[in-house]
């Protein structure tokens, strides 16, 4: 499916990491497998540490700090945007909805649009596309964005195949209409034949939690996890990116009429560091044009990955000149996603850390 956008532009970029931060090294003795093996994994994935919530910590809590900062900062007012988005896949309760916790948590007007998108990887593409879609109502001027994850909560920490590479992290993107902005060209595919590759079997209504799904089992690798654990099938994952990303890129520049050399940046979601270069190689990008950096440092996040990316890398640069850049989210569904557009001059682009220890979360 194809979108496309006129009139709108990307205002501002805010990401929230936990201050609590473990490195793969300190996790090793978790894992049923030699350490020789881990190493080389390390090296191989581009693994090295990890931010992750320490105790109830939830995903309200990441967003209400990040908007108490922007409002703080005076880089946003409350009364000056008309719909909220909340994109994540660990909401606080099953009810209500997590977008109007934050609504009511920080007093916002009733007269805001507020929603929840259970969306993963391809997360901030999907809300990108909800937002734009919103700012094209005439008593919409401006949309926030969160994209937020705690999926470390649902990892098993004797998982070796996902505990290492899992993090958790939260976006707060501004979204605003902007004339003459230009065009932004998107577009979007979706599988859910393919949706056992990536996801946590209980916990919903189709399998509820119960003390048998939280029984840990080993599988053939040494992992063990529970039916309430996050199950990812890496070799099918990494052929599904593999396969579907690089069509899905060329289809989108021959769409905006664009080559591979008139982009700046192309900022995907980070899986680790081995899917990306792989893909880069693939696509014949140069390493520098697709960072990979943010597993290392930050772990996944999820679809958080891609305005982490952006952010850690290009924040400078954002702030002060425009860019044409390529975002890209493929995964969990499975689903895969790609939006080409000017980025910049932003308001503002920043990294701040959730100060756990210092700030109790939210009781109901």
């Amino acid at each position: 499916m194809k979108f496309q956008f006129k009139d709108k532009r990307i205002a501002g970029i805010l990401t929230i990491l936990p201050s609590h931060e473990m490195t793969f090294l300190e996790e090793m003795e978790n894992y049923n497998s030699p350490v020789n093996r881990s190493i080389k994994l390390k090296e191989t994935m581009g693994y090295d540490r990890h931010r992750l919530v320490k105790g109830p910590v939830c995903v309200s809590d990441l967003a209400v700090h990040g908007l108490e900062y922007l409002f703080q900062q005076d880089l946003l007012r409350k009364d000056d945007f008309d719909a909220l988005i909340l994109v994540t896949q660990s909401p606080d309760y099953l009810m209500p909805p997590t977008s109007s916790v934050i609504q009511g948590r920080l007093q916002l007007k009733t007269d805001l649009f507020c929603m929840d998108i259970n969306q993963g990887c391809a997360g901030f593409l999907i809300g990108l596309i909800q937002g734009f879609m919103l700012l094209d109502q005439p008593s919409i001027k401006r949309v926030v964005l969160i994209n937020a994850d705690v999926i470390s909560r649902k990892v098993s920490p004797q998982d070796r195949n996902s505990y290492p590479l899992i993090g958790d992290a939260a976006s707060i993107t501004v979204l605003e209409q902007s004339e003459g902005a230009g065009i932004i060209h998107a577009n979007l595919k979706m599988d859910g034949t393919r949706r056992e590759a990536l996801m946590i079997p209980a916990g919903g209504f189709r399998l509820p939690s119960s003390p048998e799904t939280a029984v840990q089992v080993p599988d053939p690798d040494g992992n063990s996890r529970s039916l309430d654990n996050l199950k990812m099938n890496g070799s099918e994952v990494f052929n599904f990116v593999q396969v579907e990303v690089p069509p899905l890129i060329e289809e989108l520049m021959e769409t905006a009429q664009l080559g591979i050399d008139c982009i700046d940046a192309f900022l995907f979601h980070q899986p680790n560091r081995f899917m990306l270069q792989k893909l880069a190689d693939k696509m014949k990008i140069p390493y520098e044009k697709m960072p990979s950096n943010v597993v290392e440092h930050f772990g996944n996040s999820s679809g958080v990955t891609i305005p982490l990316v952006t952010a850690l890398n290009f924040r400078d640069r954002l702030f002060n000149k425009q860019m044409i850049v390529c975002f890209a989210g493929f995964g969990v569904g499975l689903t895969w996603s790609a939006m080409c557009l000017k980025l910049g001059p932003l308001n503002f682009c920043q990294m701040i850390d959730y100060p756990e220890p210092a700030i109790a979360p939210f009781k109901f």
